[in-house]
């Protein structure tokens, strides 16, 4: 019988704020509970996630990883931390539930958190992505939190429009956020409540038509080769030859590269479907030369204890390195490069149905978003300036 992981909770200040520091080894179902409380934070300088102090936030991280760690937080005994006085608090309760921001909210109900959890687990059985579970179960957290003196079963849908009028919008949250809780909410009345909410008569906000960020060939060539170290060279040279998701570059494993036919196949991606993609020749010379010098087990690439995947903060180090040493200082993100090999495989004249297959779009509309950046036609556009 294998023990329990464990999770130590500590209290520590945090920018001259009381914080609780949520500390464990990596684990993506524990990092997904922790995710649902709804004001967790990552801190880069403590590399732990973190929710800003309260007496009962240790129920309810209790009550959330039960079944699934130990919790040890004898750490959070009283100490020289600053704590919230009886004044503070008092005047946290008196301010109106409209310009609440999340993180001063209450906290959860036992009765809530175990709809939170049924509600997670639903999405889980139904293999929803941990990404999705994540964030749906946070939007619902919150949801819950502002009507925290309400039973579920009497939340309405003039509730619903109420805290999308009174806590989103008075709070300018952003609209991609007020989409996350109004489906979560929807998925969460219709699956766990067997009742619909009629989210049709919320204003949804208009979805911002911005086009993806694309990167010259020269400046994508100076990225690919500033790293020094062979294994961050060919993890940012894989995602971008293949166009590959970040997730999707970590999820690779040795059997996934078929070196004889020159592809790639990326199981169980983005709408859990697996595609496969080109694998260009001198990629596959520098992924030789890669496993020559690591020698990986499992994944394409490891990390350092040979037993789980690279992990995300450092692939994104490794690119941050990358653009600090070619001296780019555009806000360039690992998502950059798939958008540049799309837009560069539409210039170099390949066909829409074959870049949508190997993106892996569901939609030909998602994929013609590139030709609106591609140069390809725009250049040949001559200004009517110029006959002047």
């Amino acid at each position: 019988m294998s023990l329990k992981p464990k999770v130590i909770l500590s209290k520590i200040l945090h920018r001259d704020l009381p914080i609780v520091k949520i500390a464990f080894e990596r684990n993506d179902a524990i990092t997904s509970c922790i995710r649902s409380l709804g004001n967790v934070k990552w801190s880069q300088t403590h590399k732990a996630w973190y929710v800003p102090y309260d007496t009962k936030v240790t129920k309810i991280i209790f009550e959330l990883l039960r079944d699934k760690a130990t919790v040890e937080f004898a750490a959070l005994a009283p100490s020289g931390s600053p704590t919230p006085t009886n004044q503070h608090v008092n005047a946290e309760k008196k301010k109106p539930a409209s310009i609440s921001p999340a993180h001063k909210l209450p906290a959860l109900s036992v009765e809530q958190i175990a709809r939170v959890k049924s509600f997670s687990d639903w999405m889980r059985s139904r293999r929803y992505s941990e990404s999705t579970v994540g964030t749906y179960t946070e939007a619902l957290v919150v949801f819950f939190k502002y009507f925290q003196h309400k039973a579920v079963e009497h939340i309405t849908n003039e509730d619903l429009i109420a805290f999308n009028n009174l806590y989103i919008l008075a709070n300018n949250l952003s609209a991609s956020y007020q989409n996350q809780v109004i489906n979560a909410v929807k998925l969460f009345f219709r699956t766990i409540q067997m009742r619909s909410m009629e989210v049709d008569l919320i204003h949804r906000p208009k979805r911002a038509k911005l086009l993806p960020n694309v990167l010259s060939k020269e400046e994508i060539k100076q990225i690919l080769m500033s790293p020094v170290n062979i294994k961050h060279r060919a993890l940012l040279s894989v995602i971008y030859s293949c166009g590959l998701r970040r997730s999707e570059v970590l999820n690779l494993k040795l059997t996934d590269i078929d070196s004889n036919r020159g592809l790639i196949i990326i199981r169980q991606s983005k709408g859990k479907k697996d595609r496969i993609v080109p694998l260009s020749i001198k990629i596959k010379i520098l992924l030789d030369e890669y496993l020559v010098a690591y020698k990986p087990i499992c994944w394409l690439f490891e990390g350092q204890d040979k037993k789980s995947r690279y992990d995300e903060s450092s692939l994104g180090c490794v690119l941050r390195q990358a653009l600090e040493k070619c001296k780019i200082t555009k806000p360039v993100t690992l998502h950059w490069l798939r958008h540049s090999y799309a837009t560069h495989l539409l210039e170099n004249g390949t066909d829409l149905r074959y870049i949508q297959e190997i993106l892996g779009h569901s939609r030909s509309t998602t994929t013609e978003i590139y030709t609106h950046v591609s140069n390809k036609s725009i250049q040949q556009v001559i200004s009517p300036f110029d006959y002047l």
